[in-house]
């Protein structure tokens, strides 16, 4: 449809099956009926992207970065970036997409599990050379050249946040079915491989998130014809290992209770010096910690939280859903839970009828369940959520854009469900019950003439900076 309104595009499509992994099965078209399929779109679903035609180029090569991000907490949502990462390169010089060159996977692809079958391939024991590099050679080598490095890390700081945010909903609702609410137990967290490739004016670009990237230090080198050996590799130790290592230390759910006892211990020891001994600081034998390097994890979120909530609708409308699944071990609402949420929140009136909302949950589900490719489930998924979230924002907030109709509702649900909460909690306590009104332009105000404030609205809707030190 674009080519026919711009005769001038002419793009290249990079086709990655859904179930693949390490390059296998990636293909480029530049027409979209080339697509392969194997059997249908429902048994072998695919990926299409826009290939990136203008990547940045070291010694003539095509590479992409490997990033390893720490999720170490959906809620609150915490976020850790490693400060180094991997450059994979391909081992082919690199020439724009044509006809002619669409084939030339050591070309086009950076998967390493690719390249390394090509004979141009260079196994180093150097971080900065070879076809495997630290991120942080590539950009020591474009300091060099005048490059600013603090503006190519703001930039994909930015771009890990934004699409963090961007999985947390979701994440969310698999996360409430499977771990009880209100018991103690083991802190979930998952390390995240971000495939980014920086184009030519360094503006860096998400090729894909890894929710299980390969953690070997090792790779293998061929003896002679067939016979392999573990080699280790210099490059993946020096990453690898630093992510690994501090995300244990900051997992560690009894680090808190020994750097307790180490900070007593080290006042002890410095009030009531044993016979002999020269009081002044603990010896390392204080922190087990203390011969480890310095964390090589950088904390973005919440660091950088105030930049981006204005991006966080979504994940506020996860919360109100995952409050009226009901039962436990559910991903889906049912249609007593719509009606619920509909009333406690009181979103229904001459407006808006209880018969026409039970049309509207059965209109969405029956859309959303029709393209879903498992149907085992009944009921309204998030997306279906999200959906009649918007319809409902759209009608009772009219004159406002839309981001602010979403926001508001969603201020207003928030309210009156806080307002429930108070009067349950007062009723067990036997006190009286809260007072005062929904936040919105046709809703009384609460006791003192004002609304309560907005978390996000107009004043959040102005881009991020970008300025991330």
């Amino acid at each position: 449809m674009v080519k026919e309104g711009d005769p001038s595009w002419k793009p290249t499509f990079i086709v990655k099956p859904d179930g693949g992994c390490q390059g296998d099965g990636i293909y480029l078209i530049k027409d979209p009926t080339d697509a392969r399929l194997a059997g249908t779109l429902q048994s072998r679903p695919a990926v299409v992207q826009e290939y990136m035609c203008k990547p940045l180029l070291i010694d003539k090569l095509k590479f992409d970065i490997r990033l390893y991000v720490l999720l170490k907490s959906l809620d609150p949502l915490e976020i850790y970036i490693a400060k180094d990462g991997l450059s994979r390169f391909c081992t082919e010089p690199y020439q724009e997409p044509s006809a002619q060159n669409l084939h030339h996977v050591f070309m086009h692809l950076t998967n390493y599990s690719l390249n390394i079958h090509s004979g141009n391939f260079i196994h180093s024991d150097s971080t900065s050379t070879g076809s495997k590099r630290t991120f942080s050679s590539i950009l020591c080598r474009l300091s060099s050249k005048g490059v600013d490095i603090k503006k190519v890390w703001s930039d994909i700081i930015s771009l890990v946040i934004k699409t963090v945010i961007a999985l947390t909903p979701e994440l969310k609702v698999f996360y409430q079915s499977d771990i009880p609410t209100g018991r103690p137990g083991p802190t979930c967290f998952q390390i995240l491989g971000f495939d980014i490739l920086l184009m030519k004016n360094l503006k860096p670009v998400l090729l894909e998130v890894n929710a299980n990237p390969s953690m070997r230090i090792e790779h293998e080198q061929e003896l002679s014809p067939g016979v392999f050996e573990n080699v280790p590799s210099v490059v993946d130790e020096e990453v690898k290992v630093a992510v690994i290592r501090d995300t244990l230390r900051l997992m560690d759910p009894l680090r808190k209770k020994r750097d307790s006892q180490c900070q007593h211990l080290a006042l002890a020891r410095r009030e009531e010096p044993a016979d002999g001994e020269q009081t002044g600081a603990p010896d390392s034998n204080t922190n087990p910690e203390a011969h480890l390097p310095s964390i090589c994890l950088k904390q973005v979120f919440p660091k950088y939280a105030k930049q981006f909530n204005y991006l966080r609708l979504v994940d506020r409308m996860a919360n109100l859903f995952i409050r009226f699944l009901g039962i436990k071990g559910t991903m889906k609402l049912g249609p007593t839970g719509f009606r619920t949420f509909i009333r406690n929140c009181k979103l229904s009136g001459s407006s808006l009828s209880m018969a026409a909302v039970d049309i509207l949950y059965i209109d969405i589900t029956r859309r959303w369940n029709s393209m879903a490719l498992d149907q085992r489930d009944s009921g309204m998924c998030l997306q279906a959520f999200v959906e009649a979230f918007f319809f409902l924002a759209q009608r009772k907030f009219k004159l406002l854009p839309l981001h602010e109709q979403v926001a508001s509702l969603i201020d207003l649900c928030e309210y009156h469900l806080s307002l429930l909460d108070e009067k349950r909690l007062a009723s067990s306590r036997g006190g009286p019950h809260p007072q005062g009104g929904p936040p919105g332009a046709d809703s009384p105000q609460p006791a003192g003439g004002n609304p309560p404030p907005r978390t996000c609205g107009a004043n959040r809707l102005g881009h991020p900076r970008h300025a991330l030190s």
